[in-house]
């Protein structure tokens, strides 16, 4: 019995190469792929696949977000995100939040992608290469306290957006107190000392997109 996989990713390209990658090997057979997170959640609901295999980032939404929603519709999924970033801290938090494995797209996923198949499948974490040796690192750095709630990824989102902290507080129901307390957490975490300058960093390491 062959194993059922979704693909994430708003690049057709990325999509087909995974596809021949996985299909290669006949324990895989991919059911579905989606080009936005709201067509990929409708797909994971329907189809109830084994793994899903998604890019780190769809536009309109941060993917440790995307995590969350996906892990809410099918909670017995494997999850294993592909992404352009081996931060440390994000890989940290994509775990804690319910992913199984990370691969770096620069390490070579022609093998790492099936060994990532075939080790969340027995319930085990993987990464690649050089996501193990950036997570390793970071393991020495981070703060216990540092993992990004969804309260603190819904303020950084809004303030990457421009909106300031009293229409961000209107927007979530919170006080502008707890804003500005949220934005002070934020800011400790990134080492940041002004909201350009936390938006930047966030960026970087591939907890919110910069608006253009």
């Amino acid at each position: 019995m062959s194993h059922t996989v979704v693909i994430g990713d708003d690049v057709d390209l990325t999509i087909l190469g995974a596809q021949i990658v996985i299909t290669s090997d006949s324990r895989y057979r991919v059911v579905g792929s989606a080009r936005s997170i709201d067509e990929l959640l409708a797909t994971v609901a329907s189809q109830q696949p084994d793994v899903v295999l998604l890019n780190e980032w769809f536009h309109g939404m941060d993917i440790l977000t995307a995590i969350e929603r996906l892990r809410a519709c099918a909670s017995g999924t494997k999850l294993v995100v592909m992404g352009a970033l081996a931060e440390g801290m994000l890989i940290r938090d994509l775990f804690i939040t319910g992913v199984n494995a990370y691969l770096y797209k620069s390490d070579d996923l022609k093998d790492c992608l099936i060994n990532a198949l075939d080790t969340v499948l027995r319930d085990r974490p993987y990464l690649s290469p050089t996501a193990n040796a950036e997570y390793l690192v970071a393991l020495h750095t981070l703060q216990p306290d540092g993992h990004l709630d969804t309260e603190a990824r819904l303020v950084l989102n809004l303030l990457a957006q421009g909106i300031h902290a009293a229409q961000i507080a209107r927007e979530l129901g919170i006080t502008l107190r707890r804003v500005y307390w949220v934005r002070q957490k934020l800011r400790q975490r990134f080492g940041a000392r002004t909201n350009e300058h936390l938006i930047h960093r966030a960026a970087a390491e591939g907890f919110t997109c910069l608006q253009e």
